[in-house]
This record gives structure tokens, sequence and C-alpha cells, in this order.
């Protein structure tokens, strides 16, 4: 069940509030026996930006029963009203740590990427929330589906990979992967700065980032079936039950 938005009640809960309680919740989950499958960036597109009327970046956390196979299944019953989006994720073959971290650098550290589609599932109603709101809800976190094969990164013009999303045979959104940023590796080097400055952290070596969604996050319906399409990359589904 949605719940109103923490601000809403407490004006003056802020965005460090907000990674504080997002860290106690990595804690929780921790202590549960559940394990960080990767980092996600939000808000990394302007369409993103424009949907949700929010203008800086944040990040969160996939947990590892997050993660839905290729071709597999989620039950609509355990979210709220999830949504979509496609994405690249990067995996990193060495350690990554700001301050100042470039494009060229996050490049010459990323052994594969590989192509995903994050499903997002707001614990606020309809959807609505500020910054510090959502920094809490660990950005919307809820499923990954990643494709079954890795790319090496020199292999691609990451900031120019096509990607179409279709929702049961219809196509529903589209777009480029420079709508990350410019260029998603842009996320991942924002990501590291990030870390930095919250507490001198690092990206640890064999790290997968989810960069952020490529086009506005569309709304899941039961039986739906998702299918999205990267360039020289292939396809992924899932189906919703």
């Amino acid at each position: 069940m949605a719940v109103p938005r923490i601000t809403e009640k407490n004006p003056e809960f802020d965005i460090s509030m907000g990674y504080q309680v997002q860290q106690e919740l990595v804690k929780i989950k921790k202590n549960q026996g559940h394990e960080i499958f990767a980092f996600k960036m939000g808000l990394t597109s302007m369409a993103k930006m424009t949907q949700m009327n929010i203008t800086e970046l944040i990040y969160g956390y996939i947990f590892d029963y997050m993660n839905i196979p290729d071709q597999g299944e989620i039950s609509i019953d355990e979210l709220i009203h999830p949504k979509v989006e496609a994405e690249i994720a990067f995996i990193l073959s060495e350690d990554l740590q700001g301050p100042d971290i470039t494009v060229d650098q996050v490049m010459e550290k990323t052994e594969w990427i590989l192509p995903a589609l994050e499903i997002i599932d707001s614990r606020y109603q309809n959807f609505k929330f500020k910054l510090p709101d959502v920094i809490a809800d660990n950005t919307s976190a809820s499923r990954v589906v990643l494709g079954n094969r890795k790319f090496r990164p020199q292999e691609f013009k990451i900031d120019s990979i096509g990607v179409t999303l279709m929702i049961n045979d219809e196509l529903r959104a589209n777009g480029v992967s420079a709508a990350v940023l410019d260029n998603p590796a842009n996320s991942v080097a924002i990501l590291a700065n990030m870390l930095y400055t919250n507490g001198k952290r690092k990206i640890p070596k064999g790290s997968m980032i989810l960069t952020g969604g490529i086009t506005e996050a569309i709304l899941l319906n039961k039986w739906d079936i998702v299918t999205s399409k990267f360039d020289h990359m292939g396809e992924i589904s899932f189906r919703v039950r």
C-alpha cells in the first residue's frame, strides 16, 4: 500500500536525512541475509527529470532478491504501481573512486556493458515525491531484468545505442542512450564522485551499475508482456502476472 511522502508532514526532512534512511535500509536488508546486487542511478535523463519534476541526480541499490531472469515473471501483487524503463548496465573491471572521475576513466575501468530493464515502484501515493523522499525510498528500486549476454564496451559507441520498449507488441517508448546525461558513462562517473563526497566510498571492482532510464517509465499492468530491443545487443523480456 502506498504511503504519504515523508516531507508532507516533515518539511525539515532533507537530502542528507534521506541518505541516512537509505543506509539504514541497506543495514536491514543485509541483516535479513540479502546482498547488494548493483548500484543504481536515478533521474539521469531530461525525460525522467521532466516526468518527476526533479532536477538532481540520486543513487540507490538493487538487492539480490530483486534480480529477475530474462524471460522471467514479476508478480504485480507484490508491488504497488510498478513502471518499467530500459537502461544500460556497466560492470567494472577495477575499483572506481572519486573525486573528479571522468568518462574516459569509467570506460578504461569498465569490463562489460549489458542491456537491462528496471522496474521501479515508488512506495509513495501517486508516485509523487520530493528528492529526500525518493532517496529514503531507495530511489524506487524494485526489480531488474538483465540480458543474458555481456558486451565489451569497446564494441559500441556508448552514447548512440538505440532502444525500443514494447508492451504487448505495442511500441510504447524508444530512445537513444545519449538521453542519459549525453553518455551513460557519465552516470557512472557521477556515482563515483557522489560516493566519494558521501563518505569517501568507492565503487568496488566487479560492481554493476544501472545508469538510468533512457526513456520515460511506463506503467505496468497484470498480464503485460514487456520486450525491449537494444541495437546490436539483442532483446530482453519479462511477463507480469
